[in-house]
């Protein structure tokens, strides 16, 4: 029992809760720094010729599960400790603390009185007036009260205490709730573009539900930077219902624990004409060589699939630029221009058609988490209510009243309040 004892001291002491959260915080920082859920290849691509902190290369990255840190071995390791810490914590500590504030402590001699941390004697002639006017004093301002034979023991704040108890109660259910979302969410970030849907899938491969894309836009400044970007989407569930919606950045779609991101937005397709052909809707790809946001496509100028060009845009209001194969510039053309020549063919802009970027996020521990919000925040609250507690003996032998109190964090406050309680025994 003794070392059981020890054991569960040393797994609620403060030094190790201390560096459990550090451990914590220091693993959150490289899960922001190194990308997560990525290919092997592309760690091995990314670190082994530049390793992580000038040490860690893909092969050690990937045996540390550093590609998914928030759900590896470990970190859970890691949560799963401190869950138990603040458990034991909790029962070894705070529900003994809780039990005493709730408890009624009979002091039954003046000389326990006045050892408190604040104690007053006071002469008196009339203790039963006196006394009903400190009861009724105390009463009226929140105070409980209980009597025995000439003595009164009062408390205020004894349900601050629940606070500690309710903040670690709230962080295991953050922990498990986050831990649960990470092994049981899903991810799904996809490119649409209007008129295209997404089908969601049931574990048994069903289509659970459909999200379907009718519009997009890009909203812009008068310089032509993007300030909005608003998708209209249709959530088609399994029985038929259709719930219209619009999202855009910062202003999700939540449905029925899955939530919908506007993410970003890209270039899907050019439609062009070429010598008075029916219209080509030609598929673009983003080209990072040429910026952050080029999209293009490679088409050839001949029946035979010889003499290619690459068309190039950046914006879906234009303009498209023509390059040769070498890499230099043809031409530009806007989207309704008349048809212009380009190596012996004549080329006409339909239109550039808008992707919507949509990130599709299911948490099933979202619920937990936010429970456990407001947990922590109500026993944040309970944690700034101090409890207070007095005690008053009248010796009728010498017709004196001892009086004193004491307090859990708010010492002072209790001293101010003090003097109102002497006056009160005094009068």
């Amino acid at each position: 029992m003794k070392k059981i004892s020890q054991v569960l001291n040393w797994l609620s002491s403060l030094k190790i809760a201390i560096l459990l959260l550090l451990l914590i915080a220091i693993s959150c920082a490289i899960g922001t720094i190194i990308p997560q859920q990525e290919s092997d290849n592309f760690y091995y691509e990314n670190f082994n010729n530049n390793p992580f902190l000038g040490i860690i290369n893909g092969n050690t990255l990937l045996s540390f599960e550093f590609n998914h840190v928030y759900t590896s071995f470990w970190f859970l390791l890691l949560l799963f400790w401190l869950g138990i810490a603040l458990a034991v914590c909790s029962f070894r500590r705070q529900l003994p603390l809780l039990k005493s504030a709730l408890n009624w402590i009979d002091y039954k001699y003046p000389r326990q009185i006045t050892k408190l941390a604040i104690s007053q004697t006071i002469k008196t002639k009339n203790s039963s007036k006196t006394l009903e006017k400190l009861k009724i004093n105390l009463k009226k301002n929140g105070w409980n009260i209980k009597e025995t034979d000439g003595r009164i023991a009062a408390r205020q704040g004894a349900l601050g205490r629940l606070g500690p108890i309710l903040i670690h109660l709230g962080m295991i259910i953050l922990m498990i709730g986050a831990t649960y979302g990470a092994l049981n969410g899903q991810t799904i970030e996809k490119f649409l573009a209007p008129g295209r849907s997404i089908d969601l899938l049931d574990r048994n491969k069903n289509k659970k539900l459909s999200i379907e894309l009718k519009n997009f836009q890009i909203e812009r400044d008068p310089q032509g930077r993007v300030e909005q970007y608003r998708s209209i989407v249709n959530v088609i569930e399994q029985n038929g219902n259709i719930q219209n919606n619009e999202i855009s950045v910062n202003y999700p779609l939540r449905f029925k624990g899955l939530t919908l991101y506007q993410a970003d937005w890209g270039i899907a397709a050019i439609t062009i004409e070429i010598n008075n052909s029916p219209k080509l809707q030609i598929p673009t790809k983003a080209i990072p060589e040429l910026g952050e946001q080029a999209w293009g496509t490679v088409i050839p100028t001949k029946k035979s699939g010889e003499d290619p060009i690459l068309l190039t845009v950046n914006s879906e209001l234009g303009p498209v630029i023509i390059y040769d194969s070498d890499g230099t510039k043809l031409i530009s053309l806007n989207v309704n221009d008349p048809a212009k020549e380009v190596k012996e063919s004549f080329i006409k802009i339909i239109n550039i058609i808008p992707t919507s970027g949509l990130l599709l996020k299911r948490d099933p521990g979202i619920p937990l988490v936010y429970s456990s919000f407001a947990i922590i925040l109500i026993g944040g609250l309970l944690s700034i209510i101090s409890t207070k507690k007095l005690w008053v003996i009248y010796e009728e032998k010498d017709s004196l009243i001892y009086i004193g109190g004491l307090s859990n964090r708010n010492l002072t406050g209790l001293a101010k309040e003090f003097p109102n309680f002497i006056n009160l025994l005094k009068n």
